[in-house]
């Protein structure tokens, strides 16, 4: 079996439906009279975002991700909106964890990541978000996301990835990763997908460390300051491990 057949073989094993009748997506109906009840007349929308808009999910790692857009009317802080929503979801029962943005819960068998976001103004896109370990908030778009990393056409590569990060227990954001794989292979027309994943390993080796990523929706929004050196430190040691491998069943299964 070829490099690549073997990693195409693991892309399809872990293909997510992202279809308008998708399964997971009922979470969102489930949820819905609790995050209305959390939003107290201010949650304007809930809709899937990250990984799972993004075409970048795999059926190993979280199922999906809500954002909940709150109005810029709601007079609490963020903070506040950020914990009434964990002590929202706690009071009934899903057992809720704090992560860096989001509150994750679990409904009917499926890990769903919820990201409560103040809207800025009533003509704008952009949001607001309490980042819980930095104890501040940051301005994020997430509808700019989605399309810089759609229009980056790197879904396969970033899907490999991904799971090679979730296999090593890396800590390194789904979307800051997404970034890295856009860039290491910016200069890449066209090559095998295996080709292509090894040269991103050479850049998480070679470059990542020092490398500076900004968010394309907000410029003091600085995405690789995400991580410690040492949490990068850690990326690049996997990296050079995998590069060493003699198999791709070593370096991702």
């Amino acid at each position: 079996m070829s490099a690549d057949d073997y990693l195409q073989r693991i892309l399809i094993r872990e293909s997510v439906d992202t279809g308008p009748f998708s399964s997971v997506r009922s979470v969102q109906s489930t949820l819905q009279p609790l995050l209305s009840h959390w939003g107290a007349g201010y949650l304007l929308s809930v809709s899937p975002s990250g990984s799972f808009a993004k075409g970048t999910a795999n059926r190993s790692g979280t199922d999906i991700d809500l954002f909940l857009s709150v109005s810029s009317q709601c007079t609490n802080t963020l903070k506040e909106i950020y914990e009434r929503l964990y002590t929202q979801m706690q009071n009934n029962g899903l057992s809720p964890r704090r992560q860096n943005v989001s509150i994750r819960v679990r409904v009917n068998s499926y890990d769903v990541d919820l990201v409560p976001g103040k809207q800025q103004n009533p003509f704008s896109l952009d949001h607001s978000l309490w980042r819980r370990k930095a104890e501040t908030w940051t301005k994020t778009n997430v509808a700019e996301h989605i399309k810089y990393v759609q229009n980056g056409c790197r879904i396969n590569e970033t899907r490999v990835i991904k799971l090679w990060r979730d296999q090593k227990s890396l800590d390194f954001p789904s979307f800051y990763l997404e970034m890295v794989v856009i860039e290491a292979l910016s200069t890449i027309l066209f090559d095998t997908l295996a080709n292509n994943v090894w040269k991103v390993f050479i850049y998480l080796r070679d470059t990542f460390s020092n490398a500076r990523f900004v968010d394309p929706a907000n410029t003091n929004n600085i995405i690789s300051d995400d991580l410690s050196s040492t949490e990068r430190a850690a990326i690049k040691a996997a990296a050079v491990q995998a590069l060493t491998a003699k198999n791709w069943d070593q370096i991702v299964t």
